[in-house]
């Protein structure tokens, strides 16, 4: 009765998290870049159920007869890493991948990694992210433009102004980002292990007046919210009845 209850609350806490999670997706629907999370369950934990047969057969041997689950827990999360959907802006410090790669960023923290291409130009005449990260070259340095120019760029990532080739934006490469990155804030991913150098990954496309959109699928999440609602109420409703029974049992045993 206890391993039920246990059960019935492990999935209504696992229900609450991927709720939040689901919610955090959501919210994110608009933001360049964004990349959704993943949540996944797997079993906490089994025991061992034994059978006797009892004055069937007349043998004290306990014969399994399979495993009893203890409930769910969370798989540490994931991030899917498929590419949204382009939209065009016109704004010529707005930049778009197509195809693999990264946005190399220098944050107080370290070298950071991000899909979102919304840059600015800092008074000091560093192109820089929306939170004012510096966006670094090929060479992992920052990019300065000079005072009052509009960029052009090429769709390798050379920036070029009047004409002059001024710098190539860099992009990082990972062979398994699943594995290689990890979420950090501010829509960006540090290294886990270091970017590629592997020839046969092939560089993205960079196209300039463009923002990659999140690659969140709103019916998609809806449809996941609904069916998780649902299964937290089933749950709610066993550990109700898991509540009542164990009541029950402790008023029946008091009275022997």
């Amino acid at each position: 009765m206890i391993k039920g209850f246990y059960a019935a609350v492990s999935a209504m806490v696992v229900g609450a998290t991927r709720q939040e999670t689901l919610a955090h997706n959501l919210a994110n629907l608009d933001t360049p870049g964004f990349k959704q999370i993943l949540n996944t369950m797997d079993e906490f934990t089994h025991t061992s159920v034994l059978f006797s047969p009892g004055n069937v057969t007349h043998s004290p041997v306990l014969r399994p007869v399979g495993n009893l689950g203890l409930g769910v827990e969370l798989n540490p999360e994931a991030t899917n890493f498929s590419a949204g959907a382009l939209k065009i802006t016109g704004n010529k410090l707005d930049f778009a991948i197509q195809g693999e790669g990264f946005f190399r960023l220098l944050t107080p923290d370290g070298e950071r990694y991000t899909r979102d291409g919304r840059f600015l130009v800092d008074a000091q005449g560093n192109l820089v992210n929306i939170n004012g990260f510096k966006v670094l070259d090929q060479n992992g340095q920052a990019i300065i433009l000079p005072e009052g120019a509009t960029p052009e760029v090429s769709t390798d990532g050379t920036l070029r102004v009047e004409g002059q080739v001024v710098a190539q934006i860099g992009l990082a490469l990972f062979d398994d980002p699943e594995n290689q990155l990890g979420r950090d804030q501010f829509n960006t991913f540090r290294a886990l292990g270091a970017p590629s150098n592997n020839p046969e990954i092939p560089r993205g496309l960079i196209h300039q007046g463009a923002l990659e959109m999140s690659n969140v699928n709103p019916s998609q999440l809806m449809a996941q919210m609904v069916m998780i609602a649902r299964s937290y109420e089933a749950a709610q409703q066993m550990a109700q009845l898991q509540d009542e029974l164990l009541g029950q049992a402790i008023r029946t045993l008091g009275r022997i």
